[in-house]
């Protein structure tokens, strides 16, 4: 391969990488490849080469995101939409600039594929869709969660055992979760918008109870942090960063309380993290595009 585009990747996760090299090889080989058809070939990367059992949510957001919006998308049929908030134009650009966005580093490395809790949880929640799946008489369809409606969920849900019972709940309310920031997010309302990506994160802790203990601390403190609306896991939580809404005018606030708060916690950690780039203040963009 040979290309006059200069390429530096540096990733914190293995779907970003796998993005950056198939749109690195396309670029070279003047290969004309959809985002769609990338989504599905990232996916087979995880899937197949990593044994990942993930889908295809982190690279959607990553090849079919736009600046100034939401991407809305049903993963399992693929449809998805681009929304926009309902402001007028000066309002819209006023909305924009009065955030940013807090990417903050754990120093944790270990890769998804070494631990086992990811597909794990996956296959709880396969086995949560079978039980609720066969309760509502639709044995045939296949075990997962997104084949449940529902109502029935609501009607049978007191079947599940405890385990099964926080993964399914997780699930459904994170849909919920996603339907209200759609419309948070149209009418400009920050506040509840950020509320709902720490509900978010908030449920990934207590009922898919995923991520590390210092991905876990990280995300407390970005919740206390001055100016933050919101925070989450980036991922799974089991390594790399977190990430936090936060008022553009107290980001350099909030970023040094987070990078002093977290050191007191993990200083094996943090001081394994160059300083500068503890705590990232960051700025919507568009999707990944050659440059």
């Amino acid at each position: 391969m040979a290309s006059d585009a200069i390429w530096a990747i540096k990733c914190t996760k293995h779907f970003h990488t796998g993005i950056a090299y198939l749109l690195a090889l396309e670029n070279a080989n003047n290969l004309t490849v959809s985002p769609m058809e990338n989504i599905e070939y990232d996916r087979l990367i995880e899937n197949g080469y990593l044994g990942l059992r993930n889908g295809i949510l982190d690279q959607s957001a990553i090849l079919l995101s736009s600046y100034g919006c939401l991407t809305f998308m049903n993963c399992k049929t693929k449809e998805h939409k681009l929304v926009r908030p309902k402001l007028l134009k000066n309002q819209e650009a006023d909305m924009l600039k009065s955030f940013k966005i807090l990417l903050a580093l754990s120093g944790l490395k270990h890769a998804l594929t070494n631990n086992p809790g990811y597909n794990n949880r996956v296959a709880e929640c396969e086995e949560a869709a079978r039980v609720l799946l066969h309760a509502s008489g639709n044995d045939k369809l296949e075990p997962l969660l997104s084949n449940v409606e529902p109502e029935a969920y609501e009607a049978h849900k007191g079947k599940l055992e405890a385990t099964l019972a926080r993964r399914a709940e997780h699930y459904f309310s994170e849909n919920m979760r996603v339907i209200k920031g759609l419309e948070a997010w149209a009418s400009g309302n920050l506040e509840d918008f950020g509320k709902l990506i720490t509900s978010s994160g908030l449920s990934s802790i207590k009922n898919y109870e995923c991520g590390a203990e210092p991905l876990i601390q990280l995300y407390e403190i970005l919740v206390r942090a001055p100016g933050v609306y919101g925070a989450r896991f980036s991922g799974a939580g089991f390594r790399g960063c977190c990430i936090a809404f936060v008022d553009a005018s107290r980001a350099v606030e909030a970023a040094s309380f987070v990078r002093d708060e977290y050191y007191k916690l993990q200083p094996a950690l943090a001081s394994q993290i160059n300083p500068d780039n503890a705590v990232l203040i960051c700025e919507a963009g568009h999707s990944a595009r050659v440059l």
